[in-house]
């Protein structure tokens, strides 16, 4: 007589991953993309610049299959996304939306490959500023203010998944970010309604106090809208090959340090700031961290011209103080080229790209909340290390830090490191020398822009390199700005067994 099998737990555990919330959700977002095509294409029309065909076609087609995706996703059933969903969708969300986003750049006046279009939309979404354009003072409006809405977008689709997404997640120790919003269990963001309106109302306070600044400045209208969704963004696309030394205006300069350094603040302390609680903005230990990062990196940079003779005074502190703020909030934006101020300034500048902003802001890089607990934690190592008996809990903010949440930190900069020398390396075998290879790596997995050298420092752009290249570089923006984790996940095969 047959003995009745006993399913093994891996067998018990097998489940089909629903794809339909996904499906859905990914079809809203892209009917809204394919909505504000219209925007720049009203732009074109309006200036008859004759750019407005390619944004409608592309319109036209970004809704359609939005509205497919819907309707074959759209169920009676209200379940929240599980935590499988939820890793799909946040890489789903860049993928499909860049390559939609693209359908401009090659249509449209740019006229970009497909290499190139896919890697300046991408550049735009993950807003890193790196782009493959030149004689932008040439190109219709609409294409850029479509660079300039694509920052926008990019943004605060960022500050969404860093506060509802990631720290349900526990990327990277991103659990210490969570908000009132955020759930233990696997149901997402059941009620991320409570904190969307503060969030985005935030966000267009903030963009528009920015815009005026740069009206009150001396900007026309057009310029102070785009670069007021680039800077709040954290995304550094201009509307000039020179960005922002085209203007050669202290006052502009003084506008975008202001705004670029608050686009790399915590957005949820804006939020308790207009709700009347301002003080957390400045007792939080994240924002005294990163700001005493700025003022130590302005101080160096500011003696290294000075003792060089490249510049003085306040001109020197200026361009210090400017290309540190653009440099650590990974906005992009160029009033001086710092390339020309020597070895010393380029190692000094390579350094800070990797450290980025605040969690919760538009910035990218690898936050300063880790650089934090990675020192703390290296500190409590060498103690341990020299008194084996002690006793050393690792605190943050006054608060002790659970060994988890260390080694998910840990396990992220370990990670954020080993794919900088990948992809570096692939580069230089690729043909790329080291400086190229090395500072383009760091500037799109880091979302800053601009890299160093004559290649794709700031004084040009990524137009020279190989495809095989720029497929690449697409790829580290999207990783960097995903926090890695959450798209290197779905390839372990386990992700999609439950």
């Amino acid at each position: 007589m047959p003995t009745a099998r006993i399913p093994t737990v891996e067998a018990q555990a097998v489940s089909v991953l629903d794809l339909r919330p996904v499906a859905a959700t990914l079809g809203i977002l892209l009917a809204i993309l394919g909505g504000s095509m219209l925007i720049p294409a009203a732009m074109d029309f309006a200036t008859h610049s004759g750019g407005q065909s390619a944004f409608v076609g592309a319109s036209a087609i970004t809704v359609f299959v939005g509205v497919l995706l819907w309707m074959s996703g759209r169920s009676s059933d209200s379940r929240k996304l599980d935590l499988r969903q939820a890793f799909l969708l946040t890489t789903s969300v860049w993928v499909v939306l860049t390559v939609f986003a693209a359908l401009p750049f090659m249509w449209g006046s740019a006229r970009l490959s497909v290499a190139d279009a896919i890697f300046e939309s991408m550049s735009g979404l993950t807003t890193t500023g790196a782009s493959v354009m030149s004689g932008l003072e040439n190109q219709a409006p609409g294409i850029l203010l479509w660079r300039a809405m694509l920052h926008w977008f990019g943004g605060i689709g960022i500050i969404a998944i860093a506060i509802a997404v990631l720290p349900v997640l526990s990327i990277g120790g991103m659990q210490l970010f969570r908000t009132e919003s955020s759930d233990k269990s696997e149901k997402l963001m059941p009620r991320a309604g409570t904190i969307a309106k503060g969030l985005l109302a935030a966000y267009v306070l903030l963009t528009v106090a920015c815009a005026v600044a740069y009206a009150l400045a001396g900007l026309g209208t057009f310029d102070s809208i785009t670069l007021a969704m680039s800077t709040l963004s954290s995304g550094g696309f201009a509307n000039s090959d020179s960005s922002m030394s085209a203007f050669a205006s202290p006052a502009v300069d003084y506008v975008a340090i202001v705004f670029m350094l608050v686009a790399a603040l915590p957005f949820p302390l804006y939020v308790r700031a207009l709700t009347g609680d301002p003080v957390r903005l400045f007792t939080n230990p994240e924002v005294r961290l990163f700001l005493f990062i700025v003022a130590l990196f302005t101080f160096a940079s500011f003696i290294q011209q000075t003792l060089q003779g490249v510049a003085s005074g306040e001109t020197a502190f200026r361009g210090a103080l400017f290309t540190v703020s653009s440099l650590i909030s990974t906005t992009g934006f160029m009033s001086v080229d710092y390339t020309n101020w020597g070895t010393a300034s380029n190692a000094l500048f390579f350094v800070l790209m990797f450290f980025g902003g605040c969690t919760g802001s538009t910035s990218g890089g690898i936050k300063a909340l880790r650089v934090a607990i990675t020192s703390k934690a290296l500190r409590q190592h060498l103690r341990r290390v020299t008194f084996p008996h002690g006793v050393f809990p690792l605190r943050y903010g006054g608060v002790p830090v659970a060994d988890d949440v260390v080694a998910s930190v840990l396990g992220f900069v370990f990670l954020y490191l080993s794919t900088f020398v990948v992809v570096a390396v692939i580069l230089n075998l690729m043909g790329l020398d080291l400086l190229t290879a090395y500072s383009a790596t760091i500037a799109c997995l880091s979302n800053v822009g601009p890299g160093l050298g004559p290649v794709v420092g700031p004084a040009s752009n990524y137009a020279a390199l190989p495809d095989p290249a720029i497929w690449l570089l697409t790829l580290a923006m999207m990783l960097g700005r995903l926090e890695i984790i959450t798209t290197l996940v779905l390839l372990l095969p386990r992700f999609w067994v439950r």
